[in-house]
């Protein structure tokens, strides 16, 4: 989310009075509003996410029954990192334009992802589309890494206590949910940048991501980079939880 102009107040006191007025002004469709774009890749980026883990974690096995370390599934993990980031660059891009948008009587730029896609490309092209490219690599690669290494660990904690040795649905939802809490912990700061990045306007941080984290430093204050850090928490352990169960 894009900062106040200077000698104007922040639109949102908190997560609970963010909620009251996009639903208040929006309605209940205001607080999905920029899904369409991830959603329609979460699927494919799940997948994608766990070949490039599998591709990773072959790269450093010697036989099919080797148990990787902890420091062998980060790098398998960050791995994975490198092959979502072709897909999520674009749609993070197409929804962090559509959320920043106030809705109601205001006027939209975008009337939706396709007419976003559609700008984007006009206006600057493939490039255009990827602008935060980098930025989404820096959190998603070591995020990948935490997420696995975070998952794994979990899991054969689990199956320790566990009598049988075996993994039931709670275990999976507690891992899954870990695993994404720890995911979010270390990718928020660089998805604040990414985010930043992808809203402003062109031309605004010349030098990338360096610029805004430099603005955002002198301007806010380290605590900017995990605002919103409770409703994301949230959000993490939920999705990832179910997700997970439903694999």
């Amino acid at each position: 989310m894009p900062k106040p102009a200077p000698c104007k107040a922040a639109a949102y006191t908190g997560t609970w009075d963010c909620a009251k007025k996009i639903f208040k002004r929006e309605g209940i469709l205001g607080l999905y509003k920029g899904m369409s774009a991830p959603t329609a890749g979460f699927s494919p980026i799940f997948a994608i996410s766990f070949m490039g883990f599998g591709v990773g974690r072959r790269m450093q096995m010697k036989s099919p029954e080797d148990e990787l370390t902890l420091t062998q599934l980060f790098l398998a993990g960050a791995f994975s990192g490198i092959f979502t980031t072709s897909i999520m660059a674009p749609g993070e891009r197409i929804k962090c334009l559509l959320q920043i948008q106030q809705g109601g009587t205001a006027p939209s730029k975008y009337a939706g992802p396709v007419d976003a896609i559609t700008q984007l490309y006009k206006d600057g092209g493939i490039r255009s589309m990827y602008k935060g490219t980098f930025a989404t690599l820096l959190r998603d690669v070591p995020a990948s890494g935490v997420y696995f290494l975070t998952l794994g660990l979990v899991l054969r904690i689990l199956r320790q206590h566990s009598e049988s040795g075996e993994i039931g649905a709670l275990s999976t939802i507690v891992a899954g949910g870990s695993a994404g809490i720890a995911n979010w912990l270390v990718a928020m700061p660089a998805d604040v940048l990414k985010s930043r990045l992808q809203t402003a306007p062109e031309g605004t941080f010349p030098n990338g991501i360096r610029d805004v984290f430099e603005t955002l430093m002198k301007e806010e204050g380290p605590r900017a980079l995990y605002k919103g850090v409770v409703p994301v928490m949230l959000r993490a352990f939920a999705a990832n939880a179910a997700c997970l169960s439903c694999a």
